[in-house]
């Protein structure tokens, strides 16, 4: 054939084998490939049945999502032309058995649904992601899959987006039969038991369903998948086939599709999507690097973060050593994680036998006994230089010199940490997100002298932990907190000079934030900033010229650390994390306020949007400049995986480009000339703006997409 789908036959049974690799996917060619095949067999008096199946590791992974986005720049004028191709294979006087491996996603599983029959290994899985990518199934996949697994499944799969197991998909009608052993020839031998032409197709049944179905399905959509237009779109055109016949309802899934994807979500989410692979590419570190295996690892620190980071580990199958420095403080750590594993349990997500072995991965201890046997000591001590650097000079000493040492510092020097060591080559930053188990980045620091082997096992560290790493540079804060710092500097402002702190949540909330800034401080714990402001005074690196927020530090003399002790920026109840507006907090914003001279006005959404996200991307053009971020994407990645940033508006830095980087650098200067240096215009944001461009030009003019 084309070369990219292959024709065989095995007495009398045409076998067409997709061979795209590496996963097989619908680019051009493979479609018509598949319909020249079955054409052939067609033609073919000796061919009493056609199998259709993947080579190599899985069955069609999906479309090419490179080609929706020419197809959105106008490079190309036409989809990929997969709904005809399924049309000729549904249309097929011979019946076809699609063979199913590895995984048969969005297009894959459209294309296994429009075979007669579908048959699978155990371990396959199949499934319709498209609204990850912010697009709905566009080759009749929300008419075939309601038809074949009914329409409450349908909803779920077409909303949600997560793929389902091959017994799953039996259970529902999807899949006809799970093959035990050798999927070609279970194939084989299930098309020589359904060779007869089937006189009827799945899309001629005629589909019924009571309303509340689909209001639910969109009840549901909007709690859990906020402000995400692509789930409700997809139960719009699953309702069509209600309605309409069934090629009446695909023109209506086509027109959606094509709304869905040229619009500002679907693009942001594929950018996220080709983002969360970029950072994986490191110019200077070369792919044979050779990477160190982590089979055991011994972290200082049973605290919030030391505990999250445990958990992390023995979750992806890695024992740890957890110490701490007083019995007391052990224990705690202790009963957190055991508190935390049990209500994993409780919510059904592992067995209390699979939390009952991840806690025996863990051995507590008071003293560095064993630390000489782990590949990697991670220290997660308070954010405190002097104590780091005593962590690091006990930990130089107790673990072997192949050993990795990491500190999850948030903010601090790793080239000053490292300087107590006696190999600063073997020190790196694996900075975790709290809750540590839960969050998905990790800021992996390089640090002046850390080696390349270092950086590429931490890569592949936090992979093997089902984390995202990105690499960033050694500057004050990183790259996700030094960015945060005008963030929430801007929000604090925003309150004294007029909003409540629960209309600068709403503001962000709604802007499709996981959360407010001043809740996710009082997450975070207001005590951490304090500590971190305290330090930098120390060392005369606060900024006292400038303004800065009043209340805060007002908050933690008094106590108020936020969710930790009941009371931060809100008031919260005993076992709950819900704020509740202070009339105490608003008394002290007030005071504060008048005290420095601030007129107090009244604040719009629009204002708090703009003020926040715009410092995050003039924070982020000034780090790229600088060059403590390798791209854009990358920034983008760290505030969608560890700050909450909607995946949905691409990141910070695509969301500036996307508003456009003439109006984002005009307002900067704006707020410059209304609130002060803070607001400074980045050079980069300046050339940029001035040039028409976006921070994606700029990534890709330095060869790092």
């Amino acid at each position: 054939m084309n070369g990219l789908v292959k024709y065989s036959t095995d007495n009398g049974i045409a076998i067409v084998t997709i061979d795209n690799p590496p996963v097989n996917a619908l680019s051009p060619g493979v479609p018509e490939g598949i319909v020249e095949c079955i054409k052939r067999a067609e033609a073919d008096s000796s061919i009493l049945a056609i199998v259709l199946i993947g080579g190599g590791r899985t069955f069609i992974a999906g479309a090419d999502i490179r080609e929706f986005g020419k197809i959105t720049s106008g490079e190309k004028t036409r989809d990929i032309g997969l709904a005809p191709a399924l049309l000729e294979i549904e249309n097929c006087s011979k019946a076809v058995v699609c063979a199913i491996h590895g995984t048969a996603l969005g297009g894959g599983l459209e294309t296994a649904m429009a075979c007669h029959y579908r048959v699978a290994v155990p371990q396959a899985k199949v499934g319709q992601p498209e609204v990850k990518l912010g697009i709905i199934p566009g080759a009749a996949g929300t008419q075939r899959l309601p038809r074949l697994a009914g329409i409450p499944k349908a909803l779920e799969m077409c909303t949600v987006g997560d793929p389902i197991n091959a017994p799953d998909a039996l259970a529902c009608g999807i899949v006809d039969r799970i093959v035990e052993d050798g999927l070609l020839a279970g194939a084989i031998a299930f098309a020589r038991e359904h060779t007869a032409p089937l006189k009827t197709r799945e899309r001629n049944q005629k589909l019924t369903a009571d309303a509340a179905v689909f209001a639910a399905a969109r009840a549901e959509v909007r709690k859990k998948q906020r402000g995400l237009m692509a789930p409700l779109a997809a139960i719009d055109a699953i309702e069509a086939s209600l309605s309409m016949g069934f090629e009446e309802a695909c023109a209506k899934e086509a027109e959606i599709f094509k709304q869905c994807l040229f619009s500002d979500q679907s693009k942001a989410l594929i950018h996220a999507f080709f983002g969360e692979r970029a950072v994986n590419k490191i110019p200077g570190i070369a792919k044979n690097t050779p990477v160190r295996e982590i089979a055991k690892a011994a972290i200082a620190g049973a605290g919030t973060m030391g505990g999250g980071i445990a958990m992390a580990y023995v979750n992806a199958g890695i024992p740890v050593i957890l110490k701490e420095t007083t019995q007391d403080a052990l224990d705690r750590g202790m009963a957190t994680i055991r508190k935390n594993y049990a209500a994993s349990v409780e919510r059904g997500r592992f067995t209390r036998q699979v939390a009952d072995q991840r806690l025996a991965m863990i051995t507590p201890t008071l003293s560095y006994d064993g630390f000489g046997d782990a590949d990697i000591a991670v220290e997660a001590v308070f954010e405190g230089m002097d104590l780091k650097k005593k962590v690091f000079t006990e930990l130089d000493h107790v673990t072997s010199p192949g050993a990795i040492l990491a500190s999850n510092t948030s903010t601090l020097d790793i080239d000053q940490i490292a300087s107590v060591t006696s190999q600063p080559q073997r020190v790196i930053g694996t900075h975790f997100f709290s809750p540590a188990n839960v969050m998905k980045l990790v800021e992996v620091v390089r640090g002046k002298a850390t080696s390349p082997e270092v950086i590429a096992t931490a890569m592949a560290l936090a992979r093997k932990l089902g984390k995202v790493g990105v690499l960033v540079g050694n500057c004050h804060g990183f790259v996700g907190n030094r960015m945060v710092a005008p963030y929430l500097r801007e929000a604090q402002f925003l309150v004294e000079e007029g909003a409540s702190p629960r209309e600068v949540d709403a503001a962000l909330y709604g802007f499709g934030m996981a959360m407010g800034p001043i809740a996710m401080h009082d997450l975070a714990g207001l005590d951490v900033g304090w500590r971190i402001r305290q330090e930098l005074a120390r060392e005369g690196k606060l900024h006292t010229d400038l303004r800065q927020p009043l209340v805060e530090d007002r908050l933690c003399v008094m106590g108020r650390y936020g969710q930790k002790t009941g009371a931060g920026w809100y008031r919260y109840e005993a076992g709950s994390r819900a704020p509740i507006p202070d009339p105490e907090v608003d008394e002290i914003i007030a005071s504060s306020a008048s005290t420095a001279g601030i007129a107090r006005r009244a604040v719009g959404a629009e204002e708090i949007i703009e003020r926040t996200t715009y410092a995050l991307a003039n924070e982020g053009a000034r780090i790229l400049e600088e060059g403590f971020a390798l791209r854009a994407v990358d920034i983008d990645i760290i505030y969608i995986f560890g700050y909450g940033f909607p995946a949905h508006r691409g990141g910070p830095m695509w969301h500036a480009s996307a508003a456009g980087l003439r109006k984002v650098y005009d307002r900067v200067c704006e707020f410059e000339r209304l609130h002060g240096e803070h607001w400074r215009p980045a050079p980069l944001l300046r050339e940029l703006a001035e040039s028409g461009k976006t921070f994606e030009d700029w990534d890709r003019a330095r060869g790092a997409e």
